[in-house]
């Protein structure tokens, strides 16, 4: 499989290419590729003028899947023809007699798209998603991915930011990713695991902050400097580990070091089956809550586990976590395919139920499934392991994402949050999912404590930026609106909706050329089109709105929330409310964003904003 995504748009010839979005656009000639025929393009652009064999392109746009050569020869035929490639003079796929194909138009890449960890910071993994507003309905956004929110692959490999987390406490350690020391180097999926799994038990310790797995794992990989490590997650802890697994032996090492001087504080090897795995995390997660002298007896929610009921289910389940890294659609399908089977293999496995139903939610959010389908299945999955843990706080959080995004159930949304923040106060994506809803409901200052105490625990967390710059923006503190997004982008220059959040600030601002500059620079196209369709009406060039305008209209009708945006920005009302009414006859999930998108700041004072808030069960402003 190739070892990296491009989200960004890619110019073979003509065609302007959108892998994101899995169309490709011509002048205003817009065509939809199917995801496979995507791939396909995708893996010939990868390696233009060279010649990809045809048992490469059946590994790569295939995988796991038994096809015939003759897939591959409908599939470039069908491609060539969607570019309007012809014999026996092809501009664009050669055919290269029994080797494969070669691309022979030229390629060029933007820069930046190339997304690793931090993009997860935007669609999250186990902690649900902070959805951005472009995802939705028939318009599969992986932008978003390949990458959190949104919400893990921008390493720091290619961006090594500025930006430092918190103040360094005494009373704060950082989880790096374990190493993979099997033989093979096939168990990374099982280091990792370790790794989150002591994580989540940590965050049961109130008096200790833990920073969150978005942050740490930027440093997977990496022997950097300790001090700067621990300078910029803003700990005095850091604990480093490994893991070596051979059969149902299991071996984990793990050390505490102070990220200030390299100090060994403590250092242990277990040595054991894997049937003792949950009783080995417990251990070490003791060991630490002792060595960092944190008074707790007995040590909370650190009470020691039985062995586990089935290793393969348990497998099965790091396996799913792992998989959602990769945050694709097939990563999705593997996922969702490894939490279910391992729920078949032990029915009481309330962990693996709980992200099953994250999954599901994170599928549905991002288009991988109809929304209506995938928040059902996220239902009753998060419904399923409240049975069987009925303290599961990624299943209320799951519900919770779900009353506020899909239900519009506020009250239900606000109960399960609540009960997702006593049982995990620590968690940031519950509190960045719970600085929402308070947004979504006009509780300012809510939302904005929320959200700096969420990018406290994970401070080089991209979402977690542009939360702090959404609601920064929405209590008129456009400064700090501004330091927030920015952050952000220099953390991760060509996030998905960075450049638009930003530019909508700007405009705030009353910066409208600098705002255009930064919408432009939006990887989305649905993103970089309707802000540069607010940009240029605020600097008077109402002919160059009028057509992105047109643009939207044309290929982006599916997202009526975001049309609407640039009706209410130019003023024009009627066709303002005639879009948010077809938003909430269509169950647009970005409608709860309704009270605090700035966009819609022009339609405040005419009665029919205040009857759709009603309509909606919103409070008024």
């Amino acid at each position: 499989m190739p070892t990296k995504e491009t989200s960004g748009a890619v110019q073979i010839g003509e065609w302007s290419v959108h892998p994101a979005l899995d169309s490709i656009s011509r002048g205003t000639e817009t065509q939809k590729l199917e995801p496979r025929a995507m791939r396909l393009l995708m893996c010939l652009a990868d390696s233009a003028g060279d010649v990809v064999s045809i048992d490469r392109l059946l590994t790569e746009v295939w995988p796991g899947v038994v096809v015939e050569p003759a897939s591959v020869y409908q599939a470039v035929s069908q491609l060539r023809k969607t570019l309007g490639d012809v014999d026996p003079q092809p501009t664009y796929i050669a055919t290269i007699a029994r080797k494969g194909y070669r691309l022979i138009a030229p390629v060029q890449r933007a820069k930046e798209t190339v997304y690793t960890t931090q993009a997860q910071a935007v669609v999250r993994r186990v902690g649900l998603t902070l959805q951005l507003w472009f995802i939705a309905g028939a318009v599969v956004v992986l932008a978003l991915v390949a990458a959190y929110f949104l919400i893990d692959k921008v390493r720091f490999s290619r961006h090594e930011s500025t930006v430092t987390g918190a103040v360094v406490s005494d009373k704060a350690i950082a989880v790096l990713p374990f190493v993979d020391m099997s033989e093979k180097k096939d168990q990374e999926y099982f280091a990792d695991g370790m790794a989150e799994e002591i994580i989540n038990l940590l965050v049961k310790i109130p008096e200790l902050r833990v920073i969150s797995r978005t942050s740490s794992f930027q440093f997977k990989g990496k022997t950097g400097d300790l001090r700067r490590i621990g300078t910029q997650l803003g700990v005095a802890y850091l604990l480093e580990g490994s893991v070596r697994k051979s059969g149902t032996r299991l071996r984990i090492t793990a050390q505490l070091v102070r990220a200030d001087n390299g100090y060994h504080i403590w250092s242990e090897s277990y040595d054991r089956d894997l049937s003792d795995v949950l009783k080995m995390q417990d251990e070490i997660a003791i060991a630490l809550v002792r060595a960092l002298k944190i008074e707790v007896s007995p040590p909370q929610g650190l009470e020691a586990r039985p062995a586990l009921r089935n290793t393969e289910a348990y497998a099965l389940y790091l396996h799913g976590l792992h998989d959602t890294d990769r945050n694709d659609q097939q990563g999705f399908e593997q996922a969702r395919s490894d939490f279910q089977r391992a729920l078949d293999l032990d029915p009481t496995f309330a962990e693996a139920a709980g992200v099953l139903a994250s999954t599901y939610a994170w599928g549905a959010s991002v288009g991988f499934m109809p929304p209506a389908v995938g928040f059902a299945q996220a239902r009753s999955a998060a419904e399923q392991a409240i049975k069987l843990d009925p303290n599961n706080p990624i299943a209320y959080s799951v519900l919770g994402d779900i009353h506020n995004t899909f239900d519009w159930d506020w009250s239900a949304a606000d109960r399960d949050l609540k009960r997702t923040l006593t049982l995990a106060p620590n968690n940031p994506v519950a509190l960045q999912i719970a600085s929402r809803q308070s947004l979504t409901m006009g509780r300012w200052d809510d939302a904005l404590n929320l959200a700096t105490a969420s990018l406290a625990l994970d401070p080089l967390d991209v979402g977690g930026y542009y939360w702090l710059s959404t609601v920064q923006l929405r209590r008129g503190r456009l400064a700090d609106a501004e330091a927030a997004i920015r952050s952000a982008l220099e953390i991760a220059p060509s996030f998905p909706f960075g450049p638009y959040a930003l530019g909508v600030i700007l405009l705030a601002r009353s910066q409208p050329q600098a705002a255009l500059t930064a919408f432009l620079k939006e990887p989305l196209e649905a993103a970089r089109i309707n802000g540069s369709a607010m940009a240029y009406f605020a600097l008077g060039r109402k002919a160059e709105s009028d057509a992105a305008l047109a643009q939207m209209l044309k290929g982006y009708a599916v997202i009526p929330f975001g049309i609407a945006t640039i009706y209410a920005f130019r003023g024009e009302s009627d066709e303002a409310f005639k879009w948010l009414d077809r938003a909430y006859e269509q169950k647009d999930q970005f409608l709860y964003r309704i009270k605090f998108a700035p966009e819609f700041d022009k339609l405040h004072d005419d009665p029919r904003y205040k009857a759709f808030l009603k309509k909606m069960n919103l409070p008024e402003p």
